[in-house]
This record gives structure tokens, sequence and C-alpha cells, in this order.
């Protein structure tokens, strides 16, 4: 018999991550390999532009883990898209993840109204669909190899 909660509890979140984290380790040999190596943790990866005023005309969050970038976040303001400046957020991003932290491949998702063409011309290929999420749109994986 067991009793369910459905509190968000912060604790009970960190110890359950790393009992997955120790299961996921025990059975895939890469995993254990990765252990120890300088991959193992996420490192953030940040690009900014800055317009001449110093405000953000845009940006990209990431992080590195295992040989892979994962784009988290880009945006670029208004006034300046059409200008190539996502292109270079997103290059810089990953010259950064290929030469200081030695990633092979970058990886990101986005949605049907957002940049999927975009990324593509960047080279990056669709490799996963979800239909209706949320509902009415369908978010793109794409990964590239750097």
């Amino acid at each position: 018999m067991f009793r369910f909660e459905t509190e968000v509890d912060k604790a009970r979140r960190i110890l359950l991550g790393q009992r997955l984290k120790d299961t996921n380790t025990e059975r895939s040999s890469a995993l254990r390999a990765l252990r120890g190596a300088p991959g193992e943790k996420e490192q953030p990866l940040h690009v900014w532009a800055l317009d001449e005023k110093g405000g953000l005309a845009g940006g990209l969050t990431g992080r590195t883990w295992a040989t892979w970038l994962h784009v988290d976040l880009l945006w670029v303001d208004a006034a300046h898209r059409g200008t190539g400046l996502g292109a270079e957020l997103l290059a810089r991003a990953e010259e950064s993840a290929r030469t200081e932290h030695s990633c092979a491949w970058s990886r990101l998702e986005t949605w049907d109204f957002q940049a999927p063409g975009f990324y593509r011309r960047q080279g990056y290929e669709v490799v996963g669909e979800v239909p209706d999420y949320p509902p009415g749109v369908t978010e793109f994986i794409l990964t590239k190899r750097l």
C-alpha cells in the first residue's frame, strides 16, 4: 500500500534526481564512462548582443553536457530581425561549445510558428516532431553536427 502526494518538494526532487542518476549510471556504460569526465556536469553557455545604448538586442542561452550544446532560448529584438543577428548569436554559441567545451553536436527545440526554417538554414536537421504541444502547435526537435 502506498500513500501518494502531489506537493512540490525540493528535497525529494533532489533525492529522486540522484537516484535516477545512480540507476542510469548502473545501467549505461556510456554514462559510467562520463562520470568524473570533464563533460559530466552541465555548464551554462550564454551569448548576448547589446545595442549601441547597451540594451538587449538579442541573446542565446544554453548549456553544454556530454559533448552536446543544448540551445534553450534564442531571441532577437524585432528591430534587429533579418539582419543576421540570430545567425551570429547561434554561430558564436556553437563555436564556443565546440572550442571551449569540446562539443560535437548541438540540439534545440522550436515551435512551428517560431523558427524551424531559420534553424534548417543554419544546418540543423529535424529529428523529431511533437504534434499538439501545446494544442494546435507542433514542436520540432533539431540537431546539428558541429
